[in-house]
């Protein structure tokens, strides 16, 4: 099929106003030239679009069909057409779960204070690299290793394991700090794509605990709460989503976590210095 954007332009517009005349004026081209467009689409599409009728035209069937389409394609066009314009100016930071905890706001805070030229968008997609190996990100927080032959990146401060359970847990609901021994006497809820928690972490102990896998943090804050299981997180999801009837807890000999940015290695990024620099500011912060 050899259609062009321009034909899908055309057609919407005409359609639009039902006059080739006043599309023509919008479009700021001559009739002759919609005319000629139309034609061409509609030879394209194989049958005819538009009937001319007295007052102006109006769609056939086939155009009845072919307009929303073609809104469609005209809509993504126009949203690609946004991004080429704006990636030099929006510094995309993907997130699976919880960003950057207690660290989220001031950071936006910062960067909107400082960094006019460059906007900073947050956006949550749950997969082992945040979006960014999906490209809907320019730099991912992740808190799990990345591939080292496809990204670069840089630990920008340690958090915090803490243990969450259901309020009204009978053994620890009075408790203010837990063992990974206690752990592994429970039922584990997990998500091993994006998740910071797996057998490795109880690899010299007795034993470990049986698992529950999850899909993402809302499936997992559900079935905490509902007493399924227990779970051990980084500190900044407990910032990041408070749920009524889930508790957080540090557990005192639970391994820090590892926080780090990572982008693709060929991509040079406006403001990934400076986003770097403040992050790890914030993390040093008492």
């Amino acid at each position: 099929m050899d259609w062009s954007l321009r034909e899908l332009r055309f057609f919407v517009t005409v359609a639009e106003t039902v006059s080739f005349t006043e599309a023509a004026a919008r479009l700021h081209v001559s009739q002759a030239a919609v005319s000629r467009t139309i034609a061409g689409l509609e030879k394209t599409v194989g049958d005819k679009l538009l009937w001319r009728v007295p007052r102006g035209c109006e769609l056939t069937s086939t155009g009845l069909q072919v307009l929303p389409q073609a809104r469609k394609v005209l809509a993504e066009a126009d949203r690609f057409t946004g991004f080429l314009a704006s990636r030099h100016h929006v510094l995309r930071l993907g997130y699976a779960w919880a960003a950057l905890g207690r660290h989220t706001a001031q950071l936006q805070r910062i960067w909107a204070e400082r960094h006019e030229s460059v906007e900073l968008e947050l956006v949550r997609h749950n997969s082992p690299t945040a979006g960014l190996a999906e490209g809907l990100c320019d730099v991912a927080i992740v808190r799990k290793q990345v591939d080292e032959k496809r990204f670069d990146s840089v630990v920008v401060g340690l958090e915090r394991r803490l243990v969450a359970f259901a309020s009204d847990d009978p053994r620890w609901s009075r408790r203010r700090m837990l063992s990974m021994a206690e752990i592994a006497e429970r039922t584990v809820i997990i998500d091993p794509r994006v998740g910071t928690t797996s057998a490795r972490l109880w690899s010299g102990a007795d034993h470990a605990p049986q698992f529950i896998e999850s899909s993402d943090v809302d499936t997992w804050l559900d079935a905490i709460a509902a007493g399924r299981g227990v779970g051990t997180t980084s500190e900044a999801t407990a910032h990041h989503h408070p749920r009524p009837g889930v508790t957080y807890r540090p557990i005192k000999d639970g391994p820090r976590i590892p926080v780090r940015l990572a982008w693709w290695r060929d991509n040079r990024l406006s403001g990934l210095a400076e986003l770097v620099d403040t992050v790890t500011r914030l993390y040093a912060q008492p």
